[in-house]
């Protein structure tokens, strides 16, 4: 599939635009190291929303100190038509996710892990999850996607979360589709 990106390789946020891999990691590590005793979670999703002539797609990173704060970012897509199939765009939204935790090589992730790894008898954490914007409710459309998305995700090795506790596809980087 071709998209237009204006983007696609650097991340922002509120207070730095353009930012690479390289510096999004560094943040992580460098937000992690002010405390090794924390309760992480790294947390990738997005979300979508049509516009006149394009659909536009933001994909939120989060790191998240338990009850003691979080850095996030994100990163745009723009597909130059409506995607109206939902199916397509929950699909696409899932493959956006999954091409930023791609970055997070094994090694990467390990460095993560070391930080908090000789303080987890202290209560230190880190998980990875993966936030999906989609429902199980009867009333919503996507319910029919859950297990598709959720298997998706497992196959990462992330913990997959779906609404209502899919905070950063559905609040975070849904924000940004405006």
């Amino acid at each position: 599939m071709t998209y237009r990106n204006e983007s696609n390789k650097t991340f922002q946020n509120l207070s730095q635009k353009h930012m690479s891999f390289e510096q999004i990691f560094n943040h992580i590590v460098t937000f992690m190291k002010q405390d090794i005793t924390g309760n992480y979670r790294l947390i990738f999703g997005t979300d979508s929303q049509i516009h006149t002539t394009f659909t536009k797609f933001i994909t939120g990173i989060v790191i998240q100190r338990e009850r003691k704060g979080a850095w996030a970012c994100i990163r745009k897509v723009n597909v130059p038509r409506k995607m109206t199939n939902l199916h397509e765009r929950i699909s696409f939204e899932t493959a956006l996710t999954e091409e930023v935790v791609a970055l997070f090589t094994e090694e990467k992730k390990q460095q993560l892990i070391d930080i908090v790894l000789p303080h987890i008898y202290k209560g230190a954490s880190f998980t990875i999850e993966g936030h999906i914007d989609i429902g199980s409710s009867q009333r919503n459309k996507t319910r029919i996607f859950v297990n598709e998305m959720v298997a998706r995700m497992e196959s990462l090795g992330l913990e997959p979360k779906i609404k209502p506790n899919a905070f950063v596809a559905s609040s975070y980087a849904n924000r940004y589709t405006k």
